[in-house]
């Protein structure tokens, strides 16, 4: 007897199908198992043969084949147990064969029968939809997950004897929904810009930073403030839509992060990584590729304290996701790619006491001070759009009573420059200022003539490269949207120099 039950694979944050045929035959009792597979997956006939037991579905002494095809694709994860059990009870004739027609099996089986969790339903659900498969039978644990997706039926499954119940009575059980546990309203309100004393040109880099989703780095003393600056800078964000949430969800999906009991990722991600990652940590990878920070921080933003303090190995990986968006990474058998279009908010010190260029209180040598500084390379530096300075805080700003801005008043202005922008871009391939490819430059970040002599004198005098005096001229563009002017003026353009004037301040030791 054969039959064939349909399945799916991760590949990066997507998923392809994969086809489970089982073949039960006359000849020496022997369950082989074939098509470029993972260790945990061959372990597989083990579980499923000790699970039907466990069932009380002793496997007939005949020969069993199972084959994952395409072979060209290495099979690796927990996830084929099910489709594998469903085809051996087909091809047995426990389950009649319509059971699986236009259906897509995924979970891992227990000793005992048991239907456990796997990562990465939601891409592969979508992958169904798009395949026209009707219906999916998935780990109850999943189904928070898997609701996000409409236009399939889903469903949700605890053990082999459910899947059995329900292939036998043609998916006319009702299905049993996991319920939801009521939401937990959080203690703390969210961080917000009120809560931030002085600092008006960190807070007016940081509205600038966000409006453009361009890179930011602040550099000042320890104790400051731009931790918790940066802490608040979410809270200035728009709302994600709703492809930004699937992305991101897929992202945590495969990851295994996604809360068994949530759906879809509403809010941007915040991800601070310690100073002590690896290059692997940031960028992903592992013998199963899994995505990095930089890919965790999709849509959001990737905050990066001490930045000195990083291996400056992992830190130039930073170099080609900050330019494309996304990042690949390669391993023999296949290439996965992740998506990384992230904000990038980077603090530091400026020496390692913290105090330079305070030269009443700095005590590092010029030769301490540059080998300091050199641990961030000018290549990463050219990518950074903003560098503000963290001034001390003042007595008189630490204890006034009267706050700044809040948060939901600097995302007015936020959301209007986006809504700019998006009106400017309507047409494009990208989003905002930041994105501008070179080539179009000119057409979005055009100069009247004082302008272009102002910007003529700025490139000699800071001995700008190609990439920064772009970059200047996109934060210009921005800073103009943010006072709702078409034109770029010498004061937009003005402003942004001085943003990308104070790494030559510390750099030039």
């Amino acid at each position: 007897m054969y039959s064939i039950v349909t399945t799916a694979i991760l590949q990066g944050i997507d998923s392809l199908p994969v086809c489970v045929e089982a073949d039960v035959s006359d000849g020496l009792p022997v369950f082989e198992m074939v098509g470029f597979l993972a260790s945990e997956v061959r372990e597989s006939k083990e579980r499923v043969r000790t699970a039907l037991r466990n069932c009380g579905h002793q496997l007939p002494a005949k020969r069993i084949t199972i084959n994952l095809s395409p072979s060209n694709i290495r099979k690796s994860g927990n996830g084929f147990d099910l489709p594998i059990t469903m085809a051996i009870l087909v091809a047995l004739g426990v389950l009649p064969e319509h059971a699986i027609d236009q259906t897509l099996v995924i979970g891992e089986v227990g000793l005992n029968g048991a239907i456990l969790a796997v990562d990465g339903i939601l891409p592969v659900l979508l992958m169904a939809r798009e395949h026209g498969i009707r219906r999916c039978i998935i780990p109850e644990q999943n189904y928070h997950e898997a609701a996000v997706v409409d236009g399939i039926d889903i469903f949700p499954v605890s053990h082999i004897k459910t899947v059995m119940e329900l292939c036998n009575s043609a998916y006319t059980v009702e299905k049993t929904i996991p319920q939801l546990p009521a939401q937990t309203k959080h203690a703390h309100p969210a961080a917000d810009f009120s809560d931030v004393n002085g600092q008006r040109m960190l807070r007016r880099a940081c509205e600038i930073a966000v409006s453009g989703m361009h890179n930011l780095l602040m550099i000042g003393p320890p104790g400051a403030g731009k931790t918790m600056i940066a802490r608040r800078i979410p809270g200035i964000l728009p709302p994600m839509e709703r492809m930004e949430q699937l992305e991101v969800s897929k992202i945590y999906s495969v990851s295994g992060m996604l809360h068994k009991n949530s759906g879809l990722i509403t809010e941007r991600p915040f991800r601070a990584p310690h100073h002590t990652i690896s290059p692997q940590g940031l960028a992903g990878g592992g013998q199963v590729p899994k995505p990095g920070e930089v890919s965790l921080a999709h849509r959001g933003v990737l905050f990066l304290d001490e930045l000195p303090e990083f291996q400056k190995t992992t830190l130039e990986i930073l170099r080609q996701p900050m330019e494309d968006g996304s990042i690949t990474i390669t391993r023999v058998n296949n290439s996965f790619v992740y998506p990384a279009d992230f904000l990038l908010v980077c603090a530091m010190n400026p020496c390692k006491c913290g105090f330079y260029p305070d030269r009443s209180r700095c005590r590092c040598s010029n030769t301490s001070i540059r080998r300091y500084l050199t641990r961030i390379s000018q290549p990463l530096l050219d990518r950074i759009d903003l560098c503000a300075e963290a001034e001390p805080v003042s007595y008189r700003d630490l204890t006034s009573v009267a706050h700044g801005e809040s948060s939901a008043q600097i995302r007015e202005r936020v959301w209007m420059a986006h809504r700019l922008q998006q009106q400017r871009y309507a047409h494009e391939q990208w989003f905002f200022n930041s994105q501008i490819p070179g080539g179009r430059i000119e057409q979005f970040c055009g100069l009247d003539q004082k302008g272009v002599r102002y910007m003529e004198r700025m490139y000699e005098k800071l001995q700008l490269s190609a990439r920064a005096y772009h970059k200047i001229l996109k934060v210009a563009r921005t800073i103009a949207d943010l006072d709702a002017s078409e034109q770029v003026t010498v004061r937009h353009l003005t402003e942004a120099v001085c943003y990308r004037s104070l790494d030559k301040k510390f750099w030039e030791v």
